[in-house]
């Protein structure tokens, strides 16, 4: 085997588009996945890419052609592949494409507005790694204006659940006729990020929409539709993932 040509199993399952690094490790440690058919559980094992077999759950993976996609997710649809529940997924909304793809983070079940979908393993890493922040700017009405100081706290960053939330910039909000509205960009998105810092100020949210990825912007995509991104949009993107980066050494 050449070392030139091998990588890593799981960055091989990513670019074969069955998930993020992180869940196709998981896959591996389930022992779901074979080399040659001989089940490999070691996260460390490396396989060359066309020349070796590789299957998951009994199925032959290969690289696809890299696509990514942008859509706008309605609320009341779920980031994942499949639901016990059986709700609607991201996927659901994409059920003529032909690649195998999954989402890049996430937006919670009520949350809405501008996803990325791909089956590029090293986009998807970059994006979602914890040590690099591509700003992401988000859209929430709330229904009653933030106070004076409350603003300055979330810049400053407020402990909640053992974590610290903070914003990286937030405006001064206007009243509209869905409640008073406010722009906020996050670098570091946690878990249920707006809505937690929304509740810490007893502040009841109507509405939370993702309007930008770093570059990429929501613009006029309707409500459940998607579409290719650019040659030039994914460029930006990979710069900006690349000034980010930059920023943490």
């Amino acid at each position: 085997m050449s070392e030139k040509e091998s990588i890593r199993l799981q960055k091989y399952l990513a670019d074969c588009g069955l998930g993020s690094r992180r869940f196709c490790e998981k896959l591996i440690s389930a022992g779901r996945v074979k080399v040659d058919g001989e089940i490999v559980t070691a996260l460390g094992t490396k396989v060359v890419p066309g020349r070796q077999s590789v299957v998951c759950n009994g199925k032959p993976v290969a690289q696809e052609a890299s696509v990514t996609l942008l859509l706008n997710k309605p609320p009341k649809v779920i980031c994942t592949s499949d639901d016990p529940q059986g709700r609607t997924t991201v996927l659901d909304l994409l059920e003529d494409l032909p690649e195998r793809v999954y989402t890049v983070g996430r937006l919670d079940f009520m949350s809405e507005g501008l996803i990325v979908v791909t089956n590029d393993g090293d986009l998807a890493h970059a994006l979602m790694h914890p040590r690099y922040h591509v700003p992401k700017v988000y859209r929430v009405w709330i229904d009653t204006p933030l106070g004076y100081h409350q603003r300055p706290k979330m810049m400053r960053g407020i402990p909640n659940q053992g974590e610290t939330l903070r914003v990286l910039d937030i405006d001064e909000g206007k009243h509209t006729k869905q409640g008073v509205e406010y722009t906020i960009t996050l670098g570091e998105g946690r878990n249920r990020h707006i809505r937690r810092l929304m509740e810490h100020f007893n502040k009841k949210v109507f509405r939370l929409q993702r309007v930008a990825i770093g570059p990429i912007r929501l613009d006029d995509l309707k409500t459940g539709e998607w579409r290719r991104a650019k040659p030039a949009e994914l460029k930006l993107l990979r710069i900006a993932i690349k000034e980010a980066k930059g920023l943490t050494k």
